[in-house]
């Protein structure tokens, strides 16, 4: 079991303290933003800010996520947000609020894939599925109960007693990370050849692995599909079924459960199955879900059918992790992880602006088919190239010592 490892243990609870604070406060944001200004852009321009300064980490300045030591980094981001929320209870200006948000994006877009690129250096890699499957659990955990707190807290006490909590789960986390040791987090810290020759290197590395190219290019679509799913299920929920604002809420929900399940099972189920195979019939899974959702005939049906769907959302994420961590080495993992991060943050991106045109000409049932068309487009994708790693042959002289593991990781 990956928690025996004490680093990995103080990792697992630092990332579930952060992220249920994050998901906790950016609830509460949207409540502040949208009750100060009671504007649509103002309150678009927060859910803007807790994604886009992602992508310009990845594409800017994954680099340093390698060339610095990852403790220290993750610790500075985790103190850094914590004075972002110390700050937003005594802010009032809109556009403030806003800036605020961004800064905390940029310190979240270091710090999340600093974690993944950390974690196989603090368990062996035959534990390497069951603890990413165990911290997208705990995310996904945090997905389903911080929204909740932070509508209930901004409800009853406002959004500043939920800003507080939050920097106070922020500092948490900085204490709990600090307490690796530096060395667990990062065999080696990469040497630096210039920021864009760096940053060209982790392109370079992606571009060159095919357990990445399975991931840029499956994931990427998958996200397209992701995007347009999201634009069109609150229409779905009210629009289509007429379900209100419950009905939006029980489907997402039972994507959450169904996100919790799917990690919970990625680890099993990749031994079973190996990774090419897992993956593929994640993806497959969201495709037929999310497909029957579309054309169910009300919101209960469609939420049973939205569970599924998470399900194979769960277990997709789960093997994107596990096939850039195997498809890299550690100088150049945390590049890695910030490219594929990135470009599928940006098909995201594409698909919530045509998700947002087309819904009210093709209607929401079309935008949900729509998606889970990409997602079967990206299950074929997903194995054609991820089973290529199962094909690359073995040294002879090594094929007797690595045959289990091989096996395994397969």
């Amino acid at each position: 079991m990956p928690l025996r490892h004490a680093g990995f243990r103080l990792l697992a609870l630092a990332t579930l303290g952060s992220s249920v604070g994050t998901l906790l406060a950016a609830i509460a944001l949207a409540i502040d933003i949208k009750d100060r200004t009671n504007s649509g852009l103002w309150v678009g321009a927060v859910l803007v800010a807790a994604w886009l300064p992602t992508l310009v980490v990845g594409l800017t300045l994954g680099p340093l996520i390698d060339r610095l030591e990852r403790r220290k980094l993750m610790v500075a981001a985790d103190l850094i947000r914590a004075g972002v929320f110390c700050a937003l209870p005594f802010t009032a200006r809109p556009a403030t609020i806003v800036c605020l948000a961004v800064v905390a994006g940029l310190a979240s877009g270091f710090f999340r894939p600093a974690v993944f690129a950390g974690v196989p250096n603090l368990v062996p890699e035959d534990e390497l599925a069951a603890a990413n499957g165990l911290l997208q659990s705990l995310e996904n955990v945090s997905w389903a109960v911080g929204p909740v707190l932070g509508g209930l807290l901004a409800g009853t006490a406002g959004p500043h007693v939920a800003y507080w909590i939050n920097a106070v789960s922020f500092v948490a986390s900085a204490a709990l990370i600090a307490r690796i040791p530096a060395r667990k987090l990062q065999s080696e810290t990469a040497l630096s050849r210039g920021h864009w020759r760096d940053l060209r290197e982790g392109f370079d590395t992606v571009m060159g692995s095919r357990p990445l190219l399975a991931v840029l290019f499956s994931w990427g679509t998958a996200a397209f599909g992701l995007g347009a799913l999201s634009v069109g299920e609150i229409f779905l929920a009210k629009n289509t079924f007429h379900a209100g604002d419950f009905g939006y809420g029980l489907l997402y929900g039972a994507i959450g459960v169904g996100l919790v399940l799917g990690s919970f099972w990625s680890s099993p189920t990749l031994e079973l199955l190996g990774s090419a195979r897992t993956y593929a019939a994640s993806l497959g899974l969201m495709a037929l879900g999310f497909a029957a959702a579309a054309v169910s005939p009300n919101v209960w049906i469609a939420a049973i059918c939205c569970v599924v769907g998470g399900i194979g959302n769960g277990g997709a994420v789960a093997c994107n992790y596990l096939l850039v961590q195997q498809g890299t080495t550690d100088d150049v993992r945390g590049r890695a992880l910030t490219v594929v991060m990135s470009a599928t943050l940006a098909s995201m991106g594409i698909a919530y602006a045509i998700g947002g045109a087309l819904v009210h000409v093709l209607g929401a049932r079309w935008i949900w088919g729509g998606a889970s068309i990409a997602y079967g487009l990206a299950s074929v994708v997903a194995y054609a190239l991820a089973r290529e790693r199962a094909e690359q042959p073995m040294p002879k002289t090594t094929i007797d010592l690595l045959a289990s593991s091989y096996l395994q990781r397969q």
